[in-house]
């Protein structure tokens, strides 16, 4: 074997060099970052009850063939609702509604919430920064100059304009049980990892929000259409192979800033928006534990001029935030005012009756 001398070795240095170079502008770089498994666009949907606009198949970020599983948001959870002022305890059956409470819900704290009904509502820096994705894309779109780029490019907006017909079609309103107008709720939302959360508004834009079904599931024709959209995106990986070194970079930039931008609209984004209701965080209120929170919502509750027996208060029963009815008369015996009203024997009078009759025994 000859020696190795230094212009042999520097020689290899510069061909491992330029190996490496156009490794790094292979379709790993750049096709492949548009299969990049991401939860941006289908947390996007989830927060604006479906799709926004025709302009949201520009946005080119990882994870768009991911959008139609927007219905998982939830991690599987529908969390225990109890409505105060009719008793009927339910599901949240809303997989995005039971995102935004896991995600607005703090441990061991009261949040309230306000749901009311503005179909033209929107929030003007999360709007800002998604409007920033399309210029982006629009951008890189008309100012790349490599053909083999710009048709990659086209391939993910026909896929992700192929997924927006599918994930509008399925977002439509549909059953949402009996209609209650002028009538307002109140609902006592259990989520866990201990988080409360009150929810006040419209009984009619409360079951917008939650109950009924969000995604409706897929016909076979969109099942055609989402699978064309991938086949698509899969079949346009031959293009990214023929990528020159510049408009590999243009692509991977122009997924990564996207990705960056949505990733910032998201967080800030702090309303949900769904079937043209919006629902709002107010403020926080933290408890030691959770039967002080019960107790001071079911005083509130029984004190309201409607409420004529502790029957009104058997929803804190069927949510399991206390255990017997015996609970709720000693908590109902805490106020004076409640104890008149439905004519409660308090603790203090009862040990005093009982303290009477033993009294009248002893004489006897």
């Amino acid at each position: 074997m000859p020696p190795l001398n230094q212009t042999t070795l520097a020689s290899t240095g510069t061909e491992m060099a330029s190996s490496s170079s156009k490794l790094f502008y292979t379709p790993a770089a750049a096709g492949l970052i548009a299969l990049t498994p991401s939860n941006l666009i289908l947390e996007r949907t989830a927060l604006m009850g479906g799709p926004t606009s025709l302009c949201d198949y520009l946005v080119m970020a990882p994870g768009f063939l991911q959008q139609q599983d927007a219905d998982t948001v939830n991690k599987g959870e529908y969390p225990p609702v109890a409505a105060m002022t009719s008793g009927y305890v339910f599901r949240v059956e809303n997989q995005a509604t039971a995102a935004f409470l896991q995600r607005v819900g703090k441990t061991g704290y009261l949040t309230k919430l306000h749901v009311e009904r503005d179909p033209k509502h929107y929030e003007v820096v999360p709007t800002v920064l998604y409007l920033m994705c399309v210029v982006l894309s629009t951008f890189v779109m008309f100012r790349v100059e490599d053909a083999a780029a710009s048709w990659f490019l086209c391939a993910v907006c026909c896929a992700r304009l192929l997924h927006w017909i599918v994930i509008r079609k399925r977002a439509q309103k549909g059953w949402k049980g009996m209609g209650e107008p002028g009538v307002r709720g109140d609902l006592l939302v259990l989520v866990s990892q201990d988080k409360w959360i009150r929810i006040k508004g419209p009984v009619d834009d409360l079951k917008a929000v939650t109950s009924g079904q969000w995604l409706q599931d897929m016909t076979l024709l969109d099942q055609f259409l989402v699978g064309a959209a991938k086949l698509l995106v899969y079949g346009s990986m031959g293009f990214a192979w023929q990528m020159t070194p510049q408009g590999a970079a243009l692509v991977v930039g122009l997924f990564a800033a996207s990705a960056c931008l949505l990733g910032l609209a998201n967080s800030m984004t702090t309303t949900l928006t769904m079937f043209d209701c919006v629902v709002r965080v107010g403020e926080r209120k933290k408890y030691g534990r959770r039967i002080e929170m019960a107790e001071e919502l079911i005083l509130e509750r029984l004190g309201k001029g409607n409420c004529r027996s502790l029957k009104d208060a058997e929803w804190a029963l069927r949510l399991g935030i206390v255990n017997s009815h015996d609970d709720l008369v000693k908590i109902a015996e805490k106020d004076e005012h409640l104890v008149h009203k439905f004519g409660l024997v308090s603790g203090h009078d009862q040990s005093q009756n009982e303290s009477n009759t033993h009294s009248q025994e002893v004489i006897l």
